[in-house]
């Protein structure tokens, strides 16, 4: 199956992600994360296959994630209430992720993407 990759262009992260992608010869489809987020139950699906909690989806280091104060209100957010939020704003999900339909990578690190993409 071919690898998707939810990205943002401007990302230095996901820039990097694709190269490292491209150099392996990893065939993937791209999606432009802020113009196309993920649902609701796709980012579900990403959490139930990724093994990570919920918050661990959410770009940290991103002005919205600051702008809207989420560092405290994560902790008392349901899963269902953080992926409504998630799905809402493409700027608020840790990029990119990766998904070959059964497994899920957030983030890049080249060992993780040595383990599941190669």
């Amino acid at each position: 199956m071919v690898l998707t990759v939810y990205q943002y262009p401007k990302c230095g992260t996901c820039r990097k992600a694709l190269k490292w992608l491209d150099e392996n010869d990893v065939e993937y489809d791209s999606i432009h994360i802020v113009e196309h987020p993920p649902s609701q139950d796709e980012l579900k699906s990403f959490i139930q296959k990724s093994d990570l909690p919920a918050k661990k989806f959410f770009n940290t280091s991103g002005k919205k994630y600051r702008e809207l104060g989420l560092k405290d209100k994560l902790k008392d957010m349901s899963e269902d209430e953080m992926t409504k939020l998630l799905a809402s704003d493409g700027m608020l999900i840790k990029r990119p992720i990766a998904t070959d339909g059964e497994k899920v990578t957030v983030g890049f690190k080249e060992e993780t993407f040595e383990e599941n993409w190669k």
